[in-house]
């Protein structure tokens, strides 16, 4: 049996996601491939666990870059070829062009599988949005054997689209053991590392630094907040702005832009509140990760932070600077311990034992109700 896993990008998507789902199918004795960008700056540092053979296929995120049109045949013609079992594609680009390139191979017995990390469309979403998504998922969805969801509103709206199949499945899974409190290094001391008073209040956030992420509201919100610093790990295309945001309200010496890091869970563990103000979410692994390490968490509300924050009162608007100080004076000087509670309980679901369970069986009946299908044709 061969699975193939597509992606835009491999570090920040493939690494960061699959490598559980990965391991699975490798350990059922399958043949697993992956075919997405290499996005490392130092492109020999690609090296994919459980991996068996891996396409550096020169995806654009921009849907309309021309370069896509080389991506989709290069895909087209691997596809046509190696005839998988199993097609598993994700993100918006190389969700449509797996799709596309996925017809013929479909016709031929393989099952395409393809999860929406968080449609661009939703309550709320720009009209734009609608006009340029919503078509494309809706037409596509008629050549999807399985569309898997990750959160609650994404799934009725996709209940609507005549897919093979319309799945929930509650993220991408979380290994709740790697966060909790024990997981922490006890010899390090990161706010000594970092320059960060003992005496201080710490705010984190999580994800990259672009405007959905919405790190300026935080920047905003600093002057009003005495003795807090605030930490964000990510990078992107706002790092200069934001930071001349901080020099200009003068919270620069406040303000860590801490960059990509593989070492999180220090960070969860050395904050006093972790703040995720998104404008726009799916359902966010960032957050999962603070609430796995019983860091208290004041989130925007979204379809993705309202999946896993319905039973907290720390919920603000992403645009409203007033009522985030409200939540981050409850969370940074109120005891949140029920809170706290609540958030670990919730994510039980969510758990990478419990995902990877699901998985396991929505891969292996799509396949016996395929094969059983073109048995009796």
């Amino acid at each position: 049996m061969k699975v193939l896993f597509v992606a835009t990008v491999v570090k920040t998507h493939i690494m960061e996601f699959h490598i559980p789902y990965l391991k699975m199918l490798k350990d059922e004795g399958w043949e697993t491939a992956v075919a997405a960008r290499n996005d490392y700056k130092n492109p020999s540092e690609c090296s994919i666990p459980h991996c068996d053979k891996y396409y550096d296929i020169q995806f654009e995120r921009n849907p309309f870059n021309p370069r896509n049109l080389s991506a989709y045949k290069q895909l087209k013609r691997l596809i046509d070829k190696e005839e998988y079992d199993i097609i598993h594609c994700h993100t918006p680009v190389g969700g449509v062009l797996t799709r596309l390139a996925a017809r013929k191979a479909r016709k031929k017995g393989s099952v395409v599988v393809y999860t929406a990390h968080g449609f661009h469309f939703y309550k709320g979403a720009p009209l734009v949005n609608w006009i340029l998504y919503y078509p494309v998922e809706r037409l596509l969805a008629r050549v999807t054997d399985v569309l898997l969801t990750i959160n609650k509103e994404d799934y009725r709206r996709a209940g609507r689209f005549k897919a093979g199949r319309v799945e929930y499945v509650p993220g991408v899974g979380i290994d709740m053991e790697r966060f909790h409190a024990q997981s922490a290094d006890p010899e390090r001391d990161l706010r000594a590392e970092l320059g960060i008073p003992d005496d201080v209040r710490v705010l984190l956030s999580v994800g990259e630094v672009n405007k959905n992420k919405n790190h300026r509201l935080v920047i905003e919100a600093l002057p009003e907040l005495e003795n807090v610093w605030y930490v964000v790990c990510g990078s992107g295309p706002l790092m200069d702005e934001l930071k001349e945001l901080a020099v200009k309200l003068s919270v620069n010496d406040r303000v860590i832009f801490a960059g990509y890091r593989n070492d999180l869970s220090d960070f969860y563990h050395m904050a006093d509140c972790f703040v995720f103000p998104s404008y726009r979410e799916g359902l966010p692994v960032a957050l999962m990760e603070a609430m796995a390490s019983g860091l208290v968490c004041v989130a925007s509300r979204n379809r993705g932070t309202n999946d896993l924050l319905n039973g907290s009162m720390l919920r603000f608007d992403a645009s409203d600077k007033n009522e985030l100080l409200e939540k981050l004076q409850l969370a940074l000087f109120k005891d949140c311990s029920d809170d706290i509670k609540w958030n670990y309980k919730k994510l039980k679901e969510y758990d990478i034992s419990n995902v990877l369970g699901i998985m396991k069986s929505i891969y292996f009946n799509a396949l016996k109700k395929k094969r059983a299908k073109e048995c009796n044709q």
